[in-house]
């Protein structure tokens, strides 16, 4: 013979569960909840980083840090990430693109180094750094980024609130895979390849037109 579940007891659960479901519904449509890294909108240029162990592609987030996203896409277009390198490369940690004045290999012209030398104000959201995502690099001035960026190769909740994630990578995780098995160096706080990771080219498109840029 089935046991009978008391009617009291059944309603008493159906509440519950409904409590749960309205608290978990509450918390997402917050909006003081924490972004996730994928919440962001992505604006529609990509940037390509040709480097000597493969391309790089990532998006920006105009709506996050939209001063940011203004001053790199136009280091971006006016080449001077070109003959840069990424100079860090510690593993589940960072990548880390080196600032364009001291680290390209070719003189820079005087539109180039005038961009490059400029500084942005510290755009601080609440977009996680995860891996992927793209974020400046500083001094302990908050608004002393200027063309270094780290692309995240993990989780690292300390940088949170703290860098400015402008953005992240689209497609080249393979290369960043590639990138984490190098040989490395210690020096002072940095793990370095041994070998020069060079940014040979780059260039960039619209994802609404499909028209590349070089």
């Amino acid at each position: 013979m089935a046991t009978r579940v008391p009617i009291r007891r059944l309603i008493t659960g159906a509440l519950f569960l409904l409590s749960v479901f309205a608290t978990l519904l509450l918390l997402s449509n917050s909006p003081d909840r924490p972004l996730s890294s994928s919440d962001p909108e992505l604006g529609s240029a990509r940037v390509v980083f040709q480097t000597t162990y493969g391309d790089i592609e990532f998006g920006f987030f105009p709506h996050v840090a939209p001063k940011t996203v203004e001053h790199i896409f136009k280091l971006v277009r006016l080449g001077c990430y070109n003959t840069n390198h990424i100079f860090r490369v510690d593993r589940g940690f960072v990548a880390q693109v080196a600032d364009v004045v001291s680290g390209r290999t070719a003189p820079m012209n005087e539109e180039q180094r005038m961009e490059a030398e400029k500084t942005v104000v510290g755009e601080f959201s609440n977009v996680k750094h995860v891996r992927g995502i793209l974020s400046m690099g500083r001094y302990s001035d908050p608004d002393s980024a200027a063309s270094s960026f780290s692309i995240l190769l993990g989780t690292a909740p300390h940088l949170d609130g703290q860098y400015a994630v402008f953005g992240k990578l689209t497609k080249g995780d393979e290369t960043l895979r590639k990138l984490e098995q190098l040989p490395t160096r210690q020096e002072g706080i940095f793990v370095m390849p041994v070998e020069r990771i060079t940014i040979l080219s780059t260039y960039y498109y619209d994802t609404e037109n499909k028209k590349a840029v070089i």
